[in-house]
């Protein structure tokens, strides 16, 4: 399964399942396979009565999450991010990049009634952005792929951050609490691994860890949360094993489906004058907002220490690392589907724009990155 841990291969699989869900939402299959996309599975006993594409979002996803917080940890505390000198770049950077495109959506959708969508356009997808840059970007120094890993990372703590706060609707706090304790117990259990009762311990994690995605998924916090939370309580070094064993199956699996879920919309039969105010917010916010905000960002950073800081770009790789920031695609469309739930034809509208102003960063993006490993080329070539 080695090549399911590539970056190249990620960021092919999630584009195909994206274009193969638009292609079959389209096709006189659409409406069956939309339906089934659409059909409950409820386990009555315990409450949940979830759709297939919200065991996907609320459920697979929430993995995902748990791979995206225990790499946050280790940047945090062993990787780029690990002191405040090689922490500062990226995260002004990544400030900017969340900023900008938020004024731009708000900037469009000011008086429509839809403002709420605000945090739509300000992820970036860590596989994709990796995965275009893996592609493209052959001779390129690894300072490139470290400066765009901690920006990525810290969006993703943003949007993490955005999805606990802003989507949260009338939270049971006393669940809420018994999901944090799980996430406690959980965290201890998974210290205990290296002792004889190792496979005792392991049974226990699997079911505190179940607990605490289930009384978060019942207390009206999105339960990806959950995810986020255990992956930031396990304990450092079963945690690289566990994100190592999963990884592939995020990749292969959990990803490919969340795209083909969320992007199994038809296409809108109207005009684009008559597309809503959001559609254009997220289309111009994605590559447009995250090219501005993250460049503006990391340049004035540079500028305010009258040189490179430590873990910074030169301009064109600033650049560059802006425009790969505009790929949202996973994160984006989740917050999509959050931000717009009880509106199904924005939602539909929303994700094709996700994946317009994505697909807009991948071509940028895939264009700037070769000029840039063109030219390195050439300068280690003079040299």
């Amino acid at each position: 399964m080695h090549f399911a841990r590539s970056d190249r291969f990620s960021a092919f699989l999630l584009l195909g399942a994206a274009a193969l869900a638009l292609i079959i939402a389209n096709s006189p299959l659409g409406d069956a396979v939309t339906g089934l996309n659409d059909a409950h599975l409820e386990i009555a006993p315990l409450g949940i009565d979830l759709s297939i594409a919200h065991w996907i979002s609320d459920g697979l996803l929430a993995i995902f999450f748990l791979l995206v917080a225990i790499e946050l940890k280790h940047e945090l505390t062993r990787g780029e991010l690990a002191t405040p000198a090689r922490a500062i770049a990226p995260a002004i950077a990544a400030l900017g990049g969340v900023i900008v495109p938020a004024l731009i959506f708000v900037a469009i959708t000011a008086g429509s009634g839809y403002m709420e969508g605000w945090p739509i356009p300000t992820a970036t997808d860590i596989a994709f952005a990796l995965g275009v840059l893996a592609v493209f970007g052959r001779g390129l120094p690894g300072r490139i792929r470290a400066f765009l890993l901690a920006l990525a990372v810290l969006d993703d703590l943003v949007a993490i951050l955005i999805i606990a706060v802003f989507f949260t609707r009338e939270p049971q706090f006393g669940l809420v609490l018994a999901s944090l304790a799980s996430v406690a117990a959980f965290g201890l259990l998974s210290r205990l691994l290296h002792t004889k009762f190792r496979v005792v311990v392991m049974i226990a994690l699997v079911i505190t860890g179940v607990l605490a995605w289930y009384f978060m998924l019942q207390s009206g916090v999105h339960a990806t949360i959950a995810g986020v939370a255990l992956g930031l309580a396990m304990k450092r070094d079963p945690a690289g094993h566990l994100r190592h064993s999963l990884e592939p199956f995020s990749n292969a699996i959990i990803l490919p489906l969340f795209a083909f879920s969320a992007a199994l919309v038809p296409l809108p039969q109207v005009p684009p004058s008559d597309l809503a105010a959001p559609f254009w917010g997220i289309v111009i916010g994605l590559p447009i907002g995250k090219l501005i905000g993250i460049t503006a960002a990391g340049a004035l950073i540079s500028v305010l220490h009258r040189r490179r800081v430590q873990g910074g770009l030169d301009l064109g790789e600033l650049v560059t690392v802006a425009a790969l920031g505009g790929i949202g695609f996973t994160v984006s469309l989740l917050m999509n589907e959050l931000a717009f739930e009880e509106s199904p034809l924005i939602v539909d509208e929303g994700t094709l724009a996700v994946l317009i102003g994505s697909a807009i960063s991948i071509v940028l993006s895939a264009l700037m990155v070769s000029l840039l490993a063109s030219r390195h080329r050439r300068t280690e070539n003079v040299v």
